[in-house]
């Protein structure tokens, strides 16, 4: 099922009735023991603070509660339990993909604070925090975090979900940096997580989504990335084969400073889209080399050799701030794959090139994982990913037809980063880590109050017994 026919789905599966005293009986309690405000239908500010950022739904929470702190967000966990109302979390609104109706959504959008200590090459950041809040305090002493593409999402989201950028085959997935989160769990407590403090809630912070609590404050590693030298260069679509084959083939061959994905696009007819490319149908190379312009072309010069002549060059030197700039893939499709045969290539290729359909594939994006990613420095690293599988197919647009194309060579796995389907989350996980997952889940949540996302629900007594016993 696509990711926005999951997300209806799931939209279906959690409407709630809330008698209409319990939703006044919860609002009178919570604005009793909340410094925050508390925002219900019908006053200034509840319809902007409701949605999401992306306007798939249209939620209507009993009550949205904007937190000032954790105290705050530990009331508003302990009231929607004392009143049997759902509850829902919220910071950029860049993940949201189950509705917050008839719950208590909690906002900890303005908890943006961000610290940075270069000496132990350590930032914190509130759950508010974008990565470019991060990025900006950083930078000043030559230090970088292992942010996204895009440094407008939110830091605490991205982490929680993986988090996988142009630095993690130099350094891992953000989650394998993070040090220590705060969270406040079901039962209204709150805890520190970290590898020596309730280390089992550590390791499922660590690419287990929004399942075990909300963060309020995360502390990650640094590293000294200053200047890095990266970008874009478009191709002739006819030199798309030689350039998928070679990328395939040879990748493994990569440094890891090097992060890499080829892109099939139909260029846009429009102002702003260079002469050279508009209008074109062009393969092109997308990435960031962690080092000086001359390492980076050195590892670059195979593809390139492969490629030829390019129509237009983007690749440059840049302060890591800047890496906003080189781009990335919206990611409606995505598949992981241990291998590229021909035939997927040709697909993809034919994608692009043929008419367009309905909807129209305007960029497929393929890109290598592998790096630190696949070898994490902790001996039990979190459950974020798939660490074994080198390849993504990510495609701008739901097409059921190639989907069907793509499905016999793909592993069935996903990222959760990238998925949108709720039905879907336990495809994010090996089979191991998502049962390790489900049992910290009772420990942590066994009411499965955070389910309004990628939920992973609390594994129960009868998955726990042999087959015989459980029957």
């Amino acid at each position: 099922m696509g990711g926005l026919r999951g997300a209806i789905r799931a939209r279906d599966q959690v409407q709630v009735q809330v008698r209409p005293g319990t939703a006044a009986a919860a609002v009178r309690s919570l604005r009793r023991s909340f410094a925050g405000a508390v925002l219900v239908p019908g006053d200034d500010g509840y319809d902007g603070a409701r949605r999401p950022l992306h306007p798939v739904f249209d939620p209507r929470p009993v009550a949205v509660a904007v937190a000032t702190g954790a105290a705050d967000v530990r009331s508003a966990i302990v009231t929607a339990r004392e009143h049997d109302l759902p509850v829902a979390v919220q910071a950029t609104g860049h993940g949201t993909i189950v509705p917050s109706d008839g719950g208590v959504l909690i906002k900890t959008s303005g908890l943006t604070g961000v610290f940075v200590d270069p000496d132990r090459r350590v930032a914190r950041a509130g759950p508010g925090a974008l990565w470019r809040d991060v990025i900006a305090a950083a930078a000043p002493f030559g230090l970088a975090p292992l942010s996204g593409s895009a440094p407008s999402v939110g830091v605490a989201g991205y982490t929680l979900g993986g988090g996988v950028g142009w630095l993690s085959r130099r350094y891992g997935f953000a989650a394998d940096s993070l040090l220590r989160a705060e969270v406040v769990t079901a039962d209204g407590r709150m805890r520190t997580a970290s590898a020596d403090r309730h280390a089992d809630l550590f390791w499922a912070l660590r690419g287990g989504g929004g399942n075990f609590g909300v963060v309020t404050s995360l502390e990650f590693r640094l590293y000294p990335v200053a200047q890095v030298y990266g970008g874009t260069a478009y191709f002739p679509i006819s030199r798309a084969a030689d350039v998928l084959g070679h990328f395939r083939d040879r990748a493994d061959e990569a440094p890891d400073a090097l992060s890499i994905a080829v892109l099939l696009r139909r260029m846009p007819v429009a102002p702003d889209v260079p002469e050279p490319v508009r209008g074109r149908r062009v393969v092109a190379i997308r990435g960031l080399y962690a080092g000086d312009a001359a390492a980076a072309e050195r590892a670059l010069r195979p593809l390139r050799d492969v490629a030829g002549p390019a129509l237009l060059d983007g690749f440059r030197m840049m302060g890591y701030p800047e890496t906003g700039t080189i781009g990335g893939t919206a990611p409606l499709h995505l598949d992981l794959f241990r291998r590229l045969p021909d035939d997927v290539l040709d697909t993809l290729i034919g994608a692009i090139e043929g008419p367009a359909g309905d909807p129209p594939v305007s960029t497929v994006e393929i890109r290598h994982w592998g790096g630190a990613m696949a070898r994490p420095r902790r001996p039990d690293p979190g459950p974020a990913g798939h660490r074994d599988v080198p390849f993504s197919v990510i495609v701008d647009a739901r097409v059921p037809s190639l989907a069907a194309a793509l499905r016999p060579h793909a592993t069935g796995g996903s990222f959760l980063n990238f998925l949108s389907d709720p039905a879907r989350t336990e495809t994010a996980y090996t089979a191991r880590n998502y049962r390790r997952l489900a049992e910290i889940k009772r420990r942590y949540d066994p009411a499965n109050v955070f389910h309004r996302g990628h939920n992973i629900p609390p594994r129960t007594t009868s998955d726990l017994l042999p087959p015989a016993q459980a029957s």
